[in-house]
């Protein structure tokens, strides 16, 4: 959904297409409540995901088109770090009001169908109409861009050199991360002996980790926006790095430091810097199509790390070679956007001494 969802955002505007998508988000939750069968819990699920599909390429317009190029950054970070909160306190309310308090688990459901309908209130209260929209747009690009010629979104420019391969580090970024969410527990647990409330807390640190590291990083980005390039490619790296001491640890405490140290400089502390950079190098007027495509990327990796890493785990009784699979995966596209990039300077430089 995330790369019709991002065309429909350019199209009639982000008000028009978050609504009904949230909407649609929150009758999904509902069905998965009232399901009688796993099968309507899938139809449930995949209609969650449709409605949730809105969400990313409006956000990140919303911020690239409202916010200062010096703060975009932090003002990203601010809305990944939503889901980090959201992914912790999911964890600690399910185990504490379902799992010790014996509530049952729709009651989860209907907080997520309150906290989906407040949201759908606030985007109608606060949110531009389609028609306002355009027309500030408008106004912006032609103060900024006069006698240029007027850009368009084509295939050609979505998957330029640069921004194909900052796709391609977005999906090894995110692989990481949904390969952890996902498999984490289970790894604790079953590979290095973790019991009980450990697990959970242990897994939830890598949320909660993310959050300061976010809006540090972010932070220091707007600083020296020159620089981001290298915020990128050094927090991909040690994210890298970080992953490889956690799959390699036999003691608890030093794999707990790894864990806490991936998170702080991992998915949710790099996000928000390639965004930015991606709002800076993306043509302006279709900027929610951009962003539809590269969201498109992460979540293609959510779906490929957790069954790959499950089959990987059935075949071989660990998860360990999954890890490395997204470390390698972490490091190849990391090295691939750096060369992109540093062709695109280079090409760069005769037209800057003309």
């Amino acid at each position: 959904m995330q790369i019709p969802a991002g065309f429909l955002v350019d199209k009639i505007g982000k008000k028009r297409v978050l609504i009904p998508g949230f909407l649609l988000f929150a009758a999904a939750a509902l069905i998965v409540a009232l399901a009688g069968s796993i099968q309507i819990i899938y139809l449930g699920s995949l209609l969650a995901g449709l409605g949730c599909g809105s969400f990313y390429g409006s956000a990140y317009s919303l911020t690239n088109q409202n916010i200062p190029a010096n703060k975009r950054s932090f003002s990203t970070a601010i809305v990944n770090s939503g889901s980090a909160v959201g992914s912790g306190l999911g964890m600690i309310l399910s185990s504490f009001l379902v799992a010790q308090q014996g509530m049952p688990w729709q009651v989860m459901m209907y907080i997520s169908i309150a906290m989906i309908l407040f949201m759908v209130i606030a985007f109608q209260a606060i949110i531009r109409s389609n028609k306002d929209d355009v027309a500030v747009i408008q106004a912006a690009l032609e103060k900024k861009t006069e006698k240029k010629p007027k850009e368009k979104v084509s295939v050609g420019t979505l998957l330029a050199p640069k921004m194909f391969f900052s796709y391609l580090l977005y999906f090894a970024t995110c692989y990481a991360y949904y390969m952890i969410v996902t498999w984490l527990p289970n790894f604790l647990a079953t590979e290095r002996g973790f019991k009980g409330t450990a697990i959970g807390f242990s897994a939830s640190l890598v949320a909660f980790a993310s959050i300061p590291g976010a809006l540090f990083f972010s932070k220091l980005a707007d600083r020296f926006m020159n620089q981001k390039i290298k915020f990128i490619v050094v927090l991909e790296l040690l994210a890298a790095a970080m992953l490889l001491a956690t799959v390699q640890a036999t003691n608890p405490t030093f794999l707990l430091i790894a864990l806490v140290l991936y998170g702080f400089l991992g998915k949710l502390a790099v996000e928000p810097i390639i965004i930015s950079w991606l709002g800076e190098n993306a043509p302006r007027v279709g900027i929610g199509t951009t962003l539809g495509v590269f969201n498109f990327f992460g979540m293609m990796s959510s779906i490929i790390a957790p069954a790959l890493t499950g089959s990987i785990s059935d075949a071989t009784g660990s998860k360990i070679m999954g890890f490395y699979i997204a470390i390698i995966l972490l490091v190849v596209g990391t090295v691939l956007f750096l060369l992109a990039n540093l062709n695109n300077k280079k090409a760069a430089k005769p037209e800057t001494l003309d």
